[in-house]
């Protein structure tokens, strides 16, 4: 079954379930259904191109000292993606990461900074190992006073990205 191309509503329901498109034409070919696909890819898979590879994440860190509210916290965390990733975009030697992040799952974290001179702290030893970061600056027309820094953005291996923010607790 592995040279014939997979079904495309297999595939869909794969990507649904978050598996990457290349993993999962992948498993596809090798398992031919949907529920041994997803076994397979999430039982070992992944482990196995992020072993060979590297997989990519990107991590936003709230500012939890400003008290935002829900739709506040979606829509910097939205401001936050936009910029990072047009900022990977105009570097060429960034741009090749932000495919491969693409096709590992395009993996998003949401954790909490402490205040901002925690988010501060981040991004310099995040710039330090060379990771691409972008720092929302509110225009403060709702919640916040205009400057306040919101959500900090931080992209790369994901091994590299855990250096910084890997101790810091999910956002719930």
């Amino acid at each position: 079954m592995e040279d014939s191309e997979p079904d495309e509503a297999l595939l869909a329901s794969l990507r649904e379930l978050g598996v990457p498109e290349a993993a999962a034409r992948r498993a596809l070919a090798l398992t031919g259904n949907v529920a041994a696909a997803a076994e397979l890819y999430f039982s070992g898979l992944e482990t196995q191109e992020r072993a060979a590879g590297g997989g990519y994440k990107m991590v936003f860190v709230v500012n939890m000292e400003l008290a935002l509210g829900v739709g506040k916290v979606a829509a910097q965390v939205g401001h936050a993606a936009v910029g990072l990733y047009q900022l990977i975009q105009e570097k060429s030697t960034e741009r090749e990461m932000s495919c491969q992040w693409d096709e590992c799952g395009a993996k998003k974290v949401v954790v909490q900074g402490a205040n901002t001179a925690h988010l501060m702290d981040l991004q310099a030893l995040a710039l330090s190992l060379e990771l691409p970061t972008y720092l929302v600056q509110d225009a403060g027309r709702t919640q916040v006073p205009a400057g306040s820094y919101t959500v900090l953005a931080i992209i790369g291996e994901e091994e590299i990205v855990n250096k910084v923010t890997g101790k810091l607790r999910l956002l719930n």
